[in-house]
């Protein structure tokens, strides 16, 4: 036993003893990463002393820890809401309809990109699929307004009218609100998105297209069997982290900047009744607010579980 605990010592001391001289022989990359880790700790993990509010009668003269606890009194609340069915199922159909549309279109687009032999055409595409990332989103909304209006400068109703058909009031529908939103987000981030599977691309060995050549495997076959399989694991963590977000909309502001009374039936989403509930409102409730958005990372971790198992299960990939 005496041996053992020696032995643990031992151990423990060769191990400070080697991660002391790793830290001194790879300072600079310690250094590096210092920065990003002191932000990750200060505005993601010190800022989760506050979920407690969701379990308390938050009042701001008390403080956090001097309010009283609750329980589950304002989850309930919300359950029981008239709306909050609506407002979940607005939530994942906006988040759903986005990533399931852009998700393949980003992926086909670093595969067309990846075999086209015009480096002109090429770089122009990739320019132009890559400038609306730059766009604000208030300039974005701006635009929807104006293509999409009936009025005369209505580009999209004007071509609608040139073919014979009825302008359509593409913002004030409610059925239209989660075409408008998705497929603009798509327009504005395929060239981002596209980047990541670009560089996966060029890791590929250039043996494998050689030897597809010689086989005389036609650009398709090989963007089938060699550019699709070599990007798979890219893919896969990618589309993970992409569930795992799915319900934070990451655009609260263009969904905000989108409502107007015609379409709330559709655009009221969590992120949006959090605000109003939380911030906007005359009469502010924090643990109300607090209840419904520790709800919605709650539906987050629960997605990101479930397709970090189905794809470890189905592809033998995963985040762990």
């Amino acid at each position: 036993m005496k041996m053992d605990k020696r032995n643990r010592t031992d151990l423990k001391w060769y191990s400070a003893r080697s991660l002391k001289k790793e830290v001194r022989g790879n300072y600079q990359l310690y250094l590096m990463i210092a920065p990003p880790l002191v932000w990750l700790v200060i505005f993601m993990y010190v800022p989760m002393y506050g979920v407690q509010i969701a379990f308390k009668n938050f009042r701001a003269v008390d403080g956090i820890g001097g309010s009283e606890w609750a329980g589950l009194k304002y989850f309930e609340k919300f359950f029981r809401s008239y709306d909050s069915l609506q407002i979940v199922l607005n939530t994942l159909e906006v988040c759903f309809y986005t990533l399931l549309a852009g998700f393949p279109l980003f992926v086909l687009l670093a595969l067309l990109l990846n075999n086209t032999n015009r480096n002109r055409f090429r770089r122009w595409v990739q320019m132009s699929t890559f400038a609306p990332y730059f766009i604000s989103v208030t300039v974005v909304v701006g635009m929807l307004v104006q293509f999409l209006s009936v009025q005369d400068y209505g580009i999209i109703n004007n071509i609608i009218r040139f073919f014979g058909g009825e302008p359509i009031m593409f913002m004030t529908k409610p059925e239209w609100f989660s075409s408008v939103y998705a497929w603009s987000n798509i327009w504005q981030g395929a060239g981002f998105n596209a980047i990541i599977y670009i560089a996966a691309l060029a890791g590929i060995d250039q043996e494998l297209y050689e030897a597809a050549v010689v086989d005389g495997a036609s650009k398709f076959r090989r963007m089938l069997h060699i550019d699709l399989p070599g990007i798979m694991p890219t893919v896969v963590i990618t589309f993970i982290l992409a569930v795992g977000q799915v319900m934070n909309l990451g655009f609260f502001d263009k969904i905000f900047l989108m409502q107007n009374p015609l379409n709330l039936d559709r655009s009221e989403v969590i992120s949006t009744y959090v605000y109003k509930t939380g911030l906007a409102s005359s009469l502010p409730n924090y643990s109300y607010a607090a209840a419904v958005g520790l709800f919605n990372t709650m539906i987050n971790l629960v997605l990101l579980l479930l397709a970090n198992r189905i794809s470890r299960k189905v592809n033998q990939t995963s985040l762990w």
